[in-house]
């Protein structure tokens, strides 16, 4: 298993590899963030060398090897904050969003978003999850953060006072304590904490992801296509293309068991001849679609990432919403230690929720929103979508309002 890591040597040829330090861990900290994933990781960085005593628990231990397929779309507004934290340049590669394609199957109308649109270099960038999370992990080891990989949580108890972490690592117990707990763990851990309640909904969709060959080489634009079914996205990936594929639970199923030609047949079926042929796959995987977020008024606690809310992929906003919670947190707590108030009080609290309140409701309700109104077989609402399509296409400030919202979240 792996120790607390405050050196910083890293293997370039695995960047996930490191050597580990056994140093002890101290009994209270300013903040505890359980869950080391990239959002998990992302505020540790934001909040080292600021004098906030910092501890990261992450209950796996760090794979060695690609074990995660999915693309991720990096919003510009993403990019700047990786790169702020230093992680951004030891990403190994990352193919540039040079324009959005956005169609509705059957029905007219089309949108074309480009960087010109929102004032930008690039709409974003489309990066593999391994590769983000090994470039944000080596990052973690050249600081000095504590952070334990291995270590599962198994209690969590918060007063007026602060919080305590109960955990278990190389088979010891051990318990320390902090001002604030930040859960990043998709809020498996939040059922044991008095205040936190998720509403969720079904979609009754899985997302099916590969990495596809098509006749036509990729040329920086990013497909989203509206279909009854659901939306399939085709992003620019190195040469190629990541694919997103909606489908219902069943055909979910069907199409990961398909042979390669015939699974290749039906996606261009589905998708139509705007690239030609798909002449290669990648491996396939499948997993659930829900809505669920979090409403929280928990002492001592702040939620990020997918412990804050879980999103349909559509329009790739996820990850993007879960970064800007972890850079934002940062700030308040940063503040609050400048101004001289204590870490994790209740204006710390309602002041972070205030400011990411908007944010998370505005892209909640837009991903929401997309996949009720473009996901049906109704004719007037098929209609109408695809004169909103028109409509957003031929009025430029109306596309750099949204280009932008999409970039840089609900402010803009």
């Amino acid at each position: 298993m792996f120790g607390m890591l405050c050196l910083r040597a890293v293997n370039p040829s695995n960047p996930c590899m490191q050597k580990t330090d056994h140093s002890p861990i101290a009994d209270h900290y300013d903040v505890a963030i359980i869950g080391g994933g990239p959002v998990g990781m992302a505020l540790s960085l934001a909040l080292n060398d600021t004098g906030i005593r910092c501890l990261l628990l992450e209950a796996r231990g760090v794979p060695e090897k690609d074990e995660d397929p999915r693309p991720l779309a990096l919003s510009h507004g993403s990019q700047l904050i990786l790169n702020r934290l230093g992680a951004w340049q030891r990403l190994t590669s990352n193919t540039p969003i040079t324009e959005i394609h956005i169609s509705n199957r059957s029905s007219l109308g089309q949108t074309l978003l480009t960087p010109q649109d929102a004032g930008v270099l690039a709409l974003g960038y489309v990066v593999n999850y391994h590769d983000l999370f090994c470039s944000i992990h080596a990052q973690l080891l050249g600081s000095t953060a504590d952070y334990l990989a291995g270590a599962t949580v198994t209690q969590l108890e918060t007063d007026s006072h602060g919080g305590t972490v109960t955990f278990d690592y190389q088979g010891n117990t051990q318990q320390v304590s902090a001002k604030l707990l930040v859960l990043a763990d998709g809020g498996k851990l939040a059922k044991q904490l008095q205040g936190i309640e998720y509403h969720e909904h079904d979609y009754q969709q899985w997302a099916v992801v590969a990495n596809i060959k098509a006749e036509q080489r990729q040329t920086g634009v990013a497909y989203e296509r509206f279909t009854p079914d659901g939306p399939v996205a085709l992003l620019p990936n190195l040469d190629d293309f990541a694919l997103v594929w909606t489908v219902s639970p069943i055909e979910a199923k069907t199409i990961t068991a398909l042979d390669e030609s015939t699974f290749l047949a039906r996606l261009h079926q589905h998708f139509g001849d705007r690239l030609g042929k798909f002449i290669g796959a990648g491996k396939r995987s499948a997993f659930p679609l829900q809505l669920k977020y979090a409403v929280s008024s928990a002492q001592r606690v702040a939620l990020i990432g997918n412990a804050a809310q879980t999103l349909h992929p559509v329009a790739g906003q996820g990850f993007n919403l879960g970064l800007r919670d972890a850079f934002e947190l940062a700030q308040e707590v940063i503040a609050a230690q400048r101004q001289g108030r204590a870490i994790g009080m209740p204006h710390m609290l309602e002041k972070y929720q205030q400011k990411r309140r908007l944010d998370s409701s505005a892209v909640r309700i837009f991903t929401d929103s997309l996949i009720k109104l473009f996901s049906n077989d109704n004719p007037l609402l098929k209609h109408a979508c695809g004169l909103g399509l028109i409509a957003l296409d031929s009025t430029p400030p109306l596309k750099r309002f949204v280009a932008r919202r999409m970039i840089f979240g609900a402010r803009g």
